[in-house]
């Protein structure tokens, strides 16, 4: 299998053009590729395909072989690739993905696409502000925010401390979220600038998540605590959110990197 390592702000994942390549079972297939110290190491697995609604089509799939509805950082770095591989030279681009058709502008220098900025839509909120759950024997308040895939935001007065290995299956499998949940821990630094860390379903602590940062600024902006355009720092780099209260979308803005093409034998059970 022919792939890609691409990344947005260091949350990675494995490529493929499925325009030129097949992938018989893409679930089993991520689940191959995903170890870091065994294989080439991501968070997933994305395919690109062929869509008859929008420009291409973008396929998700989490570490653990479960299927994903959309990706913030994983769009830009589809946006970039179909750009730069003559897949679709628009701009804007238009990408399908399980959340709907989602529209990119890209910042193009010299051919290369430098950043994506994504039209995330009109995010939902799904709880009330705050409501609270007991996680461990603990209680902890969130703000319930689907962007196209569910997020549960908690603000705490700091995040460092954390031990997320050991907590965050907890708070993804807690019997609140009967699908599962995406979860961020939030430090406010001021109005205009958010840290956080996230626990994503399927795949455990990522460096970024372009879907949970969006649903961070829109927890914060929703709560007061953040202006209508917000820094959100994640361990891998910085994302730009802003939040058009007209049209009531909100708008993700950040970088997208290749780093390199591969090719992997899959496991002969897997071609079958």
């Amino acid at each position: 299998m022919k792939f890609t390592k691409m990344h947005g702000i260091s949350n990675d994942y494995v490529y493929v053009n499925a325009f030129e390549e097949k992938v018989k079972d893409p679930a089993a297939a991520a689940r191959f590729v995903s170890p870091r110290r065994t294989s080439v190491g991501s968070d997933g697995l994305i395919l690109i395909a062929p869509s008859d609604k929008a420009d291409c089509r973008m396929i998700m799939y989490n570490a653990d072989g479960s299927q994903g509805a959309m990706c913030g950082n994983g769009i830009r770095c589809v946006g970039k690739y179909a750009y730069e591989h003559g897949i679709a030279v628009k701009n804007p681009m238009t990408v399908e993905t399980g959340s709907g058709i989602k529209t990119l502008v890209l910042d193009v220098q010299d051919g290369k696409v430098m950043s994506v900025t994504v039209d995330m839509g009109i995010p939902e909120q799904t709880s009330a502000l705050p409501e609270e759950i007991t996680v461990d024997g603990r209680a902890y308040s969130f703000v319930g925010i689907s962007v196209g895939n569910p997020h549960a935001v908690y603000f705490m007065e700091e995040i460092d401390s954390l031990e997320l290995e050991k907590i965050g299956p907890y708070f993804e499998n807690h019997s609140r979220f009967p699908d599962r949940t995406n979860s961020e821990f939030v430090q406010i630094l001021d109005r205009k600038h958010l840290r956080m860390r996230v626990w994503e379903r399927g795949s455990g602590e990522t460096w970024a998540c372009g879907t949970g940062a969006t649903a961070v600024a829109a927890a914060a902006i929703l709560m007061g605590y953040a202006e209508d355009t917000v820094t959100v720092s994640l361990l891998g780099g910085d994302l730009t959110i802003s939040w058009d209260r007209e049209t009531g979308h909100i708008y993700m803005t950040g970088p997208a990197e290749e780093v390199f093409q591969g090719e992997i034998i899959l496991p002969e059970e897997m071609n079958r």
